[in-house]
């Protein structure tokens, strides 16, 4: 098993590779087609700015991350916690949760939003005092949360699990599944069988949701928004990576004998396979519903399915595509998974703030799209390694 103190090699490099994506993810926002931007309350806009280049590749690719990156993230999160709880005890991790999590959500929620939201303010009024911007941001856009919003869920999601864990220590089973002298679950378990349950687990954690309440609804007050429709997806995925560290999953479902992972490249395949389905589906469905061959609930059952393959068959590529292919160290790879969490607290400004300044350029979308990603990454990135050498920074973030 590849890992130091009691991180894991891949998984470190699957996690910094996630936050790559969230940083690329939000610098195509300015450039999707479906981009729109509300001057009377930017909080209203898909994105705080919007420009005129448009691409529609890079809706593709943002839909692409949206249909699964964060479940993803969220499984990820989990796996450790509960040696975590194991090794510290109840009260010192929800200390250390606190500092980690909740401290820098409020910092992000509050001083690096306001500084990452003034290109947007700026956009729908011209100009502006500083005054009058703070005072807009509280008031008429009611805070606007941005990424933090992963790190104040997550800290629930701690909270919650450590206080379930506490009272019922026999909650995921006593005895780890690669615990078995013989090896069994690393050479008899299905994939085809894998798949299925995760699937329906997946299934049922959003799709009635969704129908109850609307698949892009978010809710909540000030910074504390999250997208309510997933809230029980994000939840269920986090418990299932407390689930799958209690298992040891590095030597069972995950280890590099199993057939999951040995079958790579099969995933890697569906992943891109049932995403184009999912791309290519909507206007047939839309059709269909039109010409009275499905009801709208069917036809939204049907892509809601397509969708939740899709996550599916993309959480399981990029698990197994990286455990099979992480075989050693990379000075490079280890710099971006060391500082992977400062860059996502800080990548947003430098993203917004490219996104401004490139308004006027003659630049093509997906041009524009490849200078906001470097800026932003790079920026961050180079950032979060002089704030490291804080003593208080490096031991928390």
């Amino acid at each position: 098993m590849l890992q130091t103190a009691s991180r894991t090699l891949w998984i470190d490099y699957l996690r910094s590779f996630l936050t790559v994506l969230v940083v690329a993810h939000h610098s195509s926002l300015a450039y999707t087609t479906f981009a729109s931007f509300d001057k009377v309350a930017y909080i209203n806009s898909t994105h705080p700015v919007v420009d005129t280049r448009r691409w529609v590749g890079l809706d593709i690719f943002e839909n692409f991350n949206d249909v699964f990156f964060m479940s993803l993230m969220f499984l990820i999160a989990g796996l450790f916690v509960v040696k975590s709880i194991e090794r510290k005890g109840v009260t010192a991790f929800l200390r250390d949760r606190f500092y980690r999590l909740f401290i820098p959500f409020l910092v992000g929620g509050t001083l690096l939003n306001l500084l990452a939201h003034y290109p947007a303010y700026l956009v729908a009024h011209g100009s502006g005092s500083l005054p009058a911007y703070v005072t807009d941001f509280f008031v008429v856009e009611q805070w606007p949360v941005g990424p933090p919003w992963f790190i104040w869920v997550l800290f629930v999601f701690n909270v919650v699990f450590a206080f379930i864990y506490l009272t019922n220590k026999s909650l995921l089973g006593s005895k780890p599944l690669a615990a078995q002298s013989d090896g069994s679950i690393t050479k008899t378990h299905k994939p085809v069988k894998t798949l299925l349950y995760w699937f329906l687990f997946t299934f049922a954690l959003y799709v009635p949701f969704a129908f109850w309440l609307g698949p892009g609804t978010w809710t909540g007050f000030g910074p504390f928004d999250f997208q309510i429709s997933r809230a029980a997806l994000y939840f269920g995925y986090f418990i299932l990576g407390t689930w799958l560290g209690k298992v040891r999953f590095n030597e069972s479902l995950f280890g590099t004998s199993s057939l999951l992972v040995r079958r790579w490249p099969l995933w890697l395949s569906l992943c891109a396979g049932v995403y184009t389905l999912l791309t290519i589906m909507p206007p047939f469905l839309t059709n269909l519903v039109k010409q009275g061959t499905f009801s709208e609930i069917t036809g939204y059952l049907i892509y809601f399915s397509i969708y939740m393959l899709s996550c599916t068959f993309s959480c399981i590529a990029f698990l197994t595509t990286f455990r099979a292919l992480v075989k050693k160290p990379n000075a490079a790879w280890d710099s971006l998974s060391d500082h992977a969490y400062l860059i996502y607290l800080l990548h947003y400004p430098f993203v917004i703030w490219a996104q401004y300044l490139l308004l006027e350029l003659p630049f093509t979308a997906f041009f524009k799209f490849l200078i906001t990603l470097s800026v932003a990454l790079l920026g961050s990135w180079g950032l979060a390694i002089q704030l490291r050498k804080a003593k208080f920074v490096k031991q928390y973030l």
